[in-house]
């Protein structure tokens, strides 16, 4: 479990992290590990079925489609970060992971995150041109702008996420190695560190509590400008993109809320963390992709016509 460093005093080396995960009752433990399994197994299943009916589908090939597919990516990864390892944990009383493994997972989630979080506004950027400018959309959101917008976002999460691990990497974990978490996050590991966090803590506070906070005020704002300019729309025109735009607004209010309650206040432990942390690690990637279609009427119809054609290759 620890290690001893050479050197003129020995210091005693956190190897590993003790993970508590959830209940230690064993029938619940069965159930709970049935319940992640088909959320994970629904939310590959939904985020790869956005991917290939946007790759397959011609009428798709547009720049809102082309971002939702680069969501259903990020989705997918971001739930693999942390599912995989609880599920295989549900089968061990003890619950362990590497130091190194630890910071890895810390690395990715972050990456990962904060890539959603620039994206999404890549995404309200997407919605402001379609709405702002209808005739000149296709000419603006073209597919050189679309991916420089997606890397700029992946680039953006690299950056949030190299702070954070910059920020851990030199604390000394000596003592404490259990993370009452079924994943391995700043909060809890920096309350581990046997040494004054307290400026670190700031600094992280406003790395990634301020971050979201700002720009979810951001993201709501746009919205409500585009909702606000909707109103010289047609009909038709006007349900259909105020359709899109909630959905949009749902997506975000989902992702940025448990965010907000985890980041942006002192790292001290309240009952809710468990909880908040299942909401956006677990529940919204598998959420997303289904409210994307349930409200897409454009998606219903490709993925009607990708199942008749499969159903049609299978015949021949």
């Amino acid at each position: 479990m620890w290690g001893r460093s050479h050197g003129t005093q020995n210091i005693t080396r956190v190897s590993e992290f003790v993970l508590l995960g959830f209940s230690q009752i064993q029938e619940l433990q069965k159930f709970l590990f049935l319940a992640f399994l088909f959320v994970y197994v629904t939310t590959v299943v939904g985020n790869l079925l956005i991917m290939v009916t946007v790759t397959y589908d011609s009428r798709l090939h547009m720049p809102m489609y082309f971002l939702l597919r680069n969501l259903a990516v990020i989705d997918l990864c971001y739930s693999t970060v942390t599912s995989p390892k609880m599920l295989v944990d549900f089968f061990h009383e003890t619950k362990t992971i590497s130091y190194q493994g630890c910071l890895a997972q810390i690395f990715f989630f972050h990456l990962l995150g904060g890539g959603t979080v620039f994206f999404l506004s890549v995404m309200a950027y997407d919605r402001y041109i379609a709405i702002s400018r209808p005739l000149h959309y296709v000419t603006i959101m073209n597919t050189q702008l679309c991916v420089g917008l997606v890397l700029a976002a992946w680039v953006g999460g690299f950056v949030h996420s190299i702070v954070q691990l910059a920020l851990l990497l030199p604390l000394p974990f000596c003592g404490p190695n259990i993370l009452d978490n079924f994943y391995c996050d700043v909060p809890q590991v920096l309350r581990l560190a046997c040494t004054d966090t307290s400026l670190l803590e700031f600094l992280m506070i406003s790395n990634s509590g301020m971050l979201v906070l700002i720009w979810f005020v951001l993201l709501l704002i746009s919205y409500t400008v585009i909702l606000v300019m909707l109103r010289s729309y047609s009909g038709q025109a006007r349900r259909k993109a105020a359709s899109t735009c909630t959905t949009h607004i749902i997506v975000v209010s989902m992702i940025f809320i448990p965010c907000i309650y985890i980041y942006s206040r002192p790292f001290t432990p309240f009952p809710m963390d468990k909880a908040v942390s299942i909401s956006y690690t677990v529940m919204t990637p598998m959420l997303n992709p289904i409210i994307y279609t349930l409200r897409n009427q454009e998606m219903q119809a490709a993925m009607k016509r990708l199942g008749r054609s499969l159903m049609i290759c299978n015949r021949e």
